[in-house]
């Protein structure tokens, strides 16, 4: 199970997920940023609510961020549980995607 809440903060579309992140539940979430998040789109996904992250999750987030870079967008993740971030330490994703510390954090970087 997957929810996803999204809000707008001053510009900055927010994500806020919650449950697991797995082959299951990736579709649910890739078609939602491909439906409601446009090419130019900033957007700050909270994995605070997110206890496991399969690579068909990382693949999404891979895909997103390729989309919002070809468009002039940006993506920030935050809010990873130290489980979380193993997952994507080891994926190497750590080194190709903006992760930072919290919500403020990642809203801050993309005003």
């Amino acid at each position: 199970m997957l929810d996803i809440e999204d809000t707008d903060h001053a510009g900055v579309r927010l994500l806020q997920l919650s449950g697991r992140l797995d082959t299951n539940t990736s579709t649910v979430f890739d078609r939602h940023c491909s439906e409601r998040v446009g090419l130019d789109a900033r957007v700050a996904v909270d994995l605070a609510g997110v206890d496991y992250v399969s690579s068909a999750g990382l693949r999404v987030f891979l895909m997103l961020a390729k989309k919002l870079q070809k468009g002039g967008g940006a993506l920030v993740l935050c809010g990873l549980a130290p489980a979380v971030r193993e997952v994507f330490d080891i994926a190497g994703f750590s080194r190709i995607l903006t992760l930072v510390a919290d919500r403020d954090a990642a809203l801050a970087q993309l005003r």
